[in-house]
């Protein structure tokens, strides 16, 4: 008997195709990862072999150029960061912290003989930010070196920074307009009317007014009221702020805003010669004037053309380049900066699970013997606000002290999350208080019926679909919406009231939703004492009795790859792709929607953790 053996059967056609397209797209991903991998490697040997960064050399001035928002932490990723700086466009943030370390480094580094400040390109700080910083500008005068600032013109609030200076100068063109503080806000009620949308507002105090721009067409008296009794004081303590520095008086600045029009009509509309006659400057210098003045009082750098000088990122950099060691008595810095909301969230909101968690590092880290937390939020959600609030409560369990530092902002939740430390830290000049919470719901039937919708079906409860906000909201639903909110209320001001050690009935006579600046709190009880973000991490160390300290901010980790775009847009690598247009944005910054409906998104999608309905300890306290 013969065997015969089956030849193998041959690949079909099509299977043929996929094996071969199969190969050829593997073939492309390792050549293209190993092109990406020689990219790297290449440039990052340009890198290192084109030097490190030169020396500062001696009677350098220090550019101090901060641009953007000043904020406590960046909100915008390490990689936007990155290629911004490496392209050459303005950085839409700047560190409060980094501007403070970078003076106090140039008032003791002997190469740097002075500062200029040029704080035209700030586009906003609030209140307190704006005291800390230019606090910061006062002690370095105390290093006796000279402070010039210039600007192609000054808004109120870098003027404040402006007026620190030894001398202030500002482009001929440009201007100084004190102006005061307004709240005015868009209000939504007329709107809402026409195209039939049903808010249902639920509060508890008078001046709880966050959400009258729903309900009303105006602002209430009460919310008019309390709004002017706090801007009044941060305004008046602006102006004596500026007065101290400029030799002048509160009195002689406010006459000037009063009699705007008839000064402006004598010097015929300029604005640069009324800021000069009026002392405000000291001179009117073209940019090119400046940088005579200072080559002539310092030293030219010839292959710039300019003075001898060293920008502000850049020597930031290369103090955040020295190797930092932290020892075994820490004091940790958690900053809270944002609204507050459930969830993770990344920096510049206040995340209940992300922020908890950073608390909850600082409470398990060894090293750690105190905890700052610095506030600077609004509020938002209540539920987010108590997990955070009861982090704060742990880490004293656990036998490590918290004060906190409230910056320009720590409003209703941010109260909330402030209210059991140690002790509070406020600047005369933040926005606190707020404390009260509201429910917000809204419902459409009406506006359905405008373009011929409408809803029906049967439930087995009356409750089943009663959230629905496409039907009428029921009666009993409102009724159910009050009680909780009165429940939480009750629940704030107990627990301010336990913290503080006052009694429910005194708290209730300053909570009610009212707005207090820094110094009309601690008039109330609601803060400890007025200072500096300094101040609260020495007090902090001391309720640790800890004689030798450092500090370290405990912060969301970056990803190695932003690690690396972060690094690398401050050495040769990322100027060498920037220079040569190699580095491009590969995301923006998208355009701030109106600000009112932006908090009205806001509220609508973070509701009550039992309800479909959202339940805030939100102050919405900003101002013009």
């Amino acid at each position: 008997m013969t065997a015969t053996t089956t030849p193998a059967r041959r690949p079909t056609a099509f299977w043929r195709f996929l094996t071969g397209s199969w190969q050829a797209l593997e073939f492309s991903r390792n050549l293209a990862l190993n092109l990406l991998f020689l990219f790297i490697v290449v440039f990052l040997l340009i890198a290192i072999f084109s030097g490190g960064q030169k020396k500062i050399l001696p009677k350098t001035a220090l550019v101090l150029n901060p641009s953007g928002m000043i904020v406590e932490q960046f909100s915008s990723s390490p990689i936007d960061r990155a290629i911004a700086s490496a392209t050459g466009e303005e950085q839409p943030e700047t560190q409060l912290r980094d501007i403070i370390k970078a003076l106090e480094s140039a008032a003791e580094d002997p190469n740097i003989d002075r500062v200029l400040l040029i704080p035209h390109n700030i586009t906003g700080m609030g209140p307190a930010t704006g005291r800390e910083f230019a606090a910061a500008l006062a002690r370095f005068k105390e290093s006796k070196k000279p402070l010039y600032a210039m600007a192609d013109a000054y808004s109120q609030q870098t003027y404040l920074l402006a007026a620190q200076a030894d001398k202030v100068f500002m482009d001929p063109e440009g201007a100084v307009l004190l102006e005061g503080m307004a709240r005015y806000r868009t209000y939504f009620k007329g709107a809402f009317d026409k195209f039939g949308i049903e808010p249902h507002l639920f509060r508890v105090g008078e001046f709880k007014s966050a959400g009258e721009p729903y309900i009303r067409s105006d602002a209430s008296p009460e919310a008019k009221e309390a709004d002017l009794f706090w801007m009044g004081d941060i305004w008046q303590r602006m102006l004596t702020d500026i007065a101290t520095a400029r030799g002048t008086t509160p009195e002689a600045l406010a006459a000037m805003i009063d009699g705007y029009v008839d000064s402006i009509s004598a010097v015929g509309g300029d604005l640069g010669k009324l800021a000069l006659d009026q002392k405000l400057v000291d001179g009117l210098l073209t940019r090119q004037q400046l940088r005579d003045m200072m080559i002539k009082e310092g030293i030219e750098d010839e292959d710039e053309h300019t003075f001898r000088q060293i920008g502000f990122t850049n020597y930031v950099a290369r103090q955040n380049a020295l190797p930092k060691f932290p020892g075994s008595n820490q004091v940790a810095i958690v900053i809270a900066e944002g609204s507050i909301v459930d969830g993770d969230q990344s920096p510049g909101t206040v995340g209940g699970d992300s922020t908890s968690r950073l608390l909850r590092n600082a409470r398990e880290d060894e090293d750690v013997k105190a905890v700052v937390l610095r506030v600077d939020s609004p509020g938002g959600g209540v539920f987010p606000s108590e997990l955070i609030r009861r982090e704060v409560e742990l880490i004293q369990a656990a036998g490590k002290p918290v004060v906190v530092s409230m910056g320009d902002l720590a409003a209703s939740g941010g109260y909330w999350i402030s209210m059991n430390a140690d002790e509070i830290v406020a600047d005369p000049s933040t926005i606190t208080g707020s404390i009260g919470i509201f429910g917000l719901f809204m419902n459409v039937p009406e506006a359905m019926g405008k373009v011929g919708l409408n809803t029906d079906g049967v439930a087995t409860t009356w409750l089943a679909g009663a959230f629905d906000p496409t039907r009428e909201l029921d009666p009993r639903i409102g009724a159910m919406i009050q009680q909780v909110i009165n429940n939480g209320y009750a629940n704030f001001i107990g627990r301010v009231a336990e913290a503080r050690e006052q009694d429910v009935d005194a708290i209730d006579k300053i909570a009610r939703g009212r707005v207090w600046s820094g110094a009309q709190a601690m008039e109330r009880g609601l803060v400890d004492r007025l200072g500096s973000f300094d101040d609260a991490i020495r007090s902090a160390a001391k309720r640790a009795k800890l004689d030798d300290y450092e500090t370290r901010y405990i912060e969301k980790e970056p990803t190695p790859f932003e690690a690396f775009m972060a690094g690398m847009s401050q050495s040769h690598l990322g100027a060498f792709l920037g220079a040569r247009g190699w580095l491009s944005p590969i995301s923006t910054l998208s355009d701030r929607p109106d600000a009112e409906l932006a908090q009205l998104k806001a509220l609508l999608q973070n509701p009550h953790p039992g309800l479909p309905v959202s339940v805030q300890a939100h102050c919405e306290c900003g101002v013009q």
